[in-house]
């Protein structure tokens, strides 16, 4: 029987969410050159997966933190995903943008969060971590007690694990690059002979 882990990743590969191509490297914002893309925004159109996600996410959330107040969401790729979430549980939701609004208000964080509020921070995928943490910190800097952070989907890069582990907030998963790439194998996504290519791409993801 499959985890959750490789149910949720034999779903991103079949929907094509993720597309790997260890031949013909994509190029991400950052210029790193990568064997793998993630697009979770495609999920919102598959209510099987969206169903998937948002129901695995609110199991997660009631296991670990059962006394969450407030469901965040950080924008744009996570706002959906953690709407749902909240309606699901029953909860509040707010969303974080990356800079404050240049106009209006000047709001970074949109909806109502009251002061000392434990929040539950949803992303849709983590890669280095700089801008879900930055998400983090600004709910801090707001007064909320983030009692931790789920993700769809991470590829798990050593300097995203040590950016967690400084900041003192801890990241769950539904799924992650190390459970996809064997699944991806035996389902014929990629040859075998990808896979150590795959493997030394996670580790030094910056040398390629």
């Amino acid at each position: 029987m499959k985890t959750i882990a490789q149910k949720v990743a034999q779903s991103l590969l079949q929907i094509k969410a993720i597309k790997l191509s260890p031949a013909n490297l994509f190029t991400w914002a950052s210029g790193w050159h990568s064997p793998i893309y993630c697009d979770n925004r495609k999920i919102l159109s598959y209510p099987e997966v969206r169903r998937q996600v948002y129901e695995g996410f609110a199991e997660m959330i009631a296991a670990k933190y059962p006394d969450a107040d407030v469901i965040a969401g950080v924008a744009t790729g996570a706002i959906a995903h953690g709407v749902l979430v909240a309606e699901k549980m029953g909860k509040p939701f707010i969303y974080v943008r990356s800079a404050p609004k240049g106009h209006g208000l000047g709001n970074q964080i949109e909806g109502y969060l009251p002061e000392g509020a434990k929040v539950v921070v949803v992303e849709d995928l983590v890669s280095t971590g700089v801008s879900s943490l930055s998400a983090v910190e600004a709910l801090r800097a707001a007064g909320a007690d983030v009692m931790g952070m789920v993700a769809i989907f991470t590829y798990g890069f050593p300097i995203a694990a040590e950016a967690f582990e400084k900041a003192g907030v801890t990241l769950d998963t539904l799924s992650n690059y190390e459970t996809m790439i064997p699944l991806a194998a035996a389902e014929g996504y990629v040859s075998d002979s990808d896979m150590a290519f795959l493997q030394e791409w996670r580790k030094a993801p910056d040398k390629f």
